[in-house]
């Protein structure tokens, strides 16, 4: 995300502040150097900061994730061999059938199978993920780390702990120089995913354009990250949580388009969407490690 650049202090403040601009230069000196930005993250377990840096996705690994019971039920059951139609079922080979399939009788049947057999090349015709600018979080083994305060945040990167973003060719000089003072998070790097289902709630009067959209960035993030396919699916284009969020972006807009945004809005359950975003948020959570 593109910052806006700061204000030049007037004469009468220099002197005045000069400590303090001193000391925000310093801060995104770092970030911008090492391309890692600290971001805050408000969830209905509490408030904390973690680290966030964008890549290329051929640059890094993911993060480790073990796949859930509910992802690998299917490959489970064809790994056990397992059959619901034919599991008690006795199969009869009948005394003409068997001699045929010995006597090779059966080449019509054996000459489809192999027609059937996909050449080599087919297995490499796969299309390959695009390489694209994609998150990276402070994580480890599928969690996210979230720490209550820079402090431990500070602490935990100057210890040299394992976490995923030690691939990164920036991160020595990060670990290395990383202070307290540091850990100032930008507003655009804020978010408040605690207050989003209650906004919801409220109705369509009351809904926040700015702190939906937010949770919008924020959450499809860290599901890209963490691989929650879930929140992947709930978010991808052409759902209903994505159609909210559409059209909460042409009403932020204002004008004609913020006008159509606006009637949009009013055709989306406030219900529905409290409910889809309270999944989203339940499952964040779910995967979020707080370090004291």
């Amino acid at each position: 995300m593109a910052r806006q650049p700061s204000e030049q202090p007037t004469d009468a403040d220099e002197v005045s502040s000069s400590d303090v601009s001193s000391a925000d230069g310093a801060d995104r000196a770092l970030w911008e150097q090492t391309r890692v930005t600290p971001v805050e993250i408000a969830l209905p377990g509490g408030v904390g900061f973690t680290l966030r840096a964008y890549r290329m996705s051929d640059q890094l690994a993911g993060t480790e994730v073990a796949e859930s019971d509910e992802d690998d039920v299917f490959d489970a059951r064809a790994r056990a061999g397992l059959d619901d139609d034919e599991d008690d079922e006795e199969v009869v080979i009948l005394d003409e059938e068997y001699k045929a399939l010995v006597e090779g009788k059966d080449s019509d049947a054996d000459e489809a199978a192999e027609g059937d057999e996909p050449a080599e090349e087919e297995f490499h015709d796969e299309e390959k993920e695009p390489v694209e600018e994609v998150p990276f979080f402070l994580t480890h083994k599928g969690k996210l780390l979230v720490f209550k305060s820079p402090e431990s945040l500070v602490s935990f990167v100057r210890s040299g702990a394992p976490h995923d973003l030690t691939q990164l060719d920036t991160w020595p000089t990060l670990a290395e120089r990383i202070t307290v003072e540091d850990v100032v998070v930008d507003d655009e790097d804020s978010y408040e995913l605690d207050l989003v289902v209650e906004n919801l709630r409220g109705g369509h009067d009351t809904w926040d354009n700015q702190l939906l959209i937010e949770a919008g960035e924020i959450a499809r993030d860290l599901a890209y990250a963490l691989r929650i396919k879930a929140v992947v699916a709930a978010l991808s284009p052409g759902t209903p949580l994505d159609d909210l969020d559409e059209s909460l972006r042409s009403a932020a807009k204002g004008g004609l388009g913020g006008f159509r945004g606006r009637r949009r809005l009013r055709k989306i359950g406030a219900q529905q969407a409290s409910i889809g975003w309270r999944t989203i948020i339940g499952k964040i959570s779910a995967s979020v490690d707080w370090r004291d």
